[in-house]
């Protein structure tokens, strides 16, 4: 994201526009994918490319329970794939580039946090978030492999205007 000094709290347009402007996995900062392109363009000069990295299903959960499982509150907070690709047509962008996080790659992604949570464990066991932080460490390996490994993708995906 970019910041914009003269803000009383982190902004999110540059001084000078920008060959790249860039939001990997914080959507939320402009109220969605669309906002947030938005947001993005007003510090994108002519002919830039615009970054998003946002999740999308692999395949629909089948209940209520597996959508909230990848972290959702809603079916609706994420598109699958080809609707996502065609959500930035919709807005005036080209697709001009996509990586597309592997089976692999997401594994180590989510098993990372787990080491993460576990040498903090180590390290604050006294800490007053350590049980709750212990509670989240013994869940998601379980979560992940039930609900998110199955039915979340993401990805990072450049757009230019056209």
């Amino acid at each position: 994201m970019l910041f914009n000094e003269e803000c009383h709290f982190p902004g999110y347009l540059a001084n000078e526009k920008v060959g790249v402007a860039a939001c990997l996995g914080a959507t939320w900062i402009g109220g969605g994918v669309a906002g947030t392109i938005e947001l993005l363009a007003k510090s994108l000069r002519s002919g830039g490319i615009i970054l998003i990295g946002e999740p999308y299903w692999l395949r629909l959960p089948p209940t209520e329970d597996a959508v909230r499982g990848c972290g959702a509150d809603s079916i609706s907070d994420f598109l699958i794939l080809p609707e996502l690709l065609a959500s930035f047509g919709d807005l005036g962008y080209d697709v001009v580039e996509m990586v597309l996080a592997d089976q692999e790659g997401w594994d180590r992604y989510e098993a990372a946090k787990w080491l993460t949570m576990r040498r903090w464990l180590e390290a604050n066991p006294d800490d007053d978030f350590a049980k709750d932080v212990r509670a989240k460490l013994t869940s998601e390996p379980k979560r992940y492999a039930a609900y998110t490994r199955e039915y979340l993708g993401w990805g990072v995906f450049a757009l230019m205007a056209r």
